[in-house]
């Protein structure tokens, strides 16, 4: 089971991490899969800076949590999709909905789901630094 729930980590971390890199490189066709468009380089550099920031740190931290079996620091990623799915709702409710809406909310949820799965699952560490010797 931890097997599993270690490689689903770190798989889902590479694919995270590879689409946070996807909007550092270029922004603009990595934004189109998101039903976005920047109109100038301030909305490029928005979108890299946000958009990296966001899917990079998640990645990273689900890599790390799975690989180094560190339960405490799955709780990042979770927070941030918790978050993106607060705001999803919040849109639906606001603007209401379109073709798709669900798919996005749905891999969020389960990011949110492996992460507090493995958060239980997996040890936790007094510190994510070392003590000194």
């Amino acid at each position: 089971m931890r097997f599993i729930l270690t490689a689903l980590l770190i798989l889902a971390g590479m694919v995270f991490t590879g689409i946070g890199i996807g909007f550092l490189l270029n922004p603009a066709s990595s934004a189109v899969g998101f039903g976005l468009e920047a109109i100038d380089p301030s909305g490029l550099a928005a979108l890299r800076a946000d958009f990296t920031a966001f899917f990079v740190v998640a990645g990273v931290c689900m890599i790390w949590g799975g690989w180094r079996r560190n339960g405490d620091v799955l709780l990042i990623p979770a927070a941030l999709f918790a978050i993106a799915i607060t705001g999803r709702i919040v849109s639906i409710v606001g603007d209401g909905t379109v073709e798709g809406f669900w798919l996005p909310m749905l891999v969020e949820a389960a990011s949110v789901a492996l992460c507090l799965v493995g958060n239980r699952l997996l040890p936790h560490r007094d510190s994510i630094v070392p003590a000194p010797l």
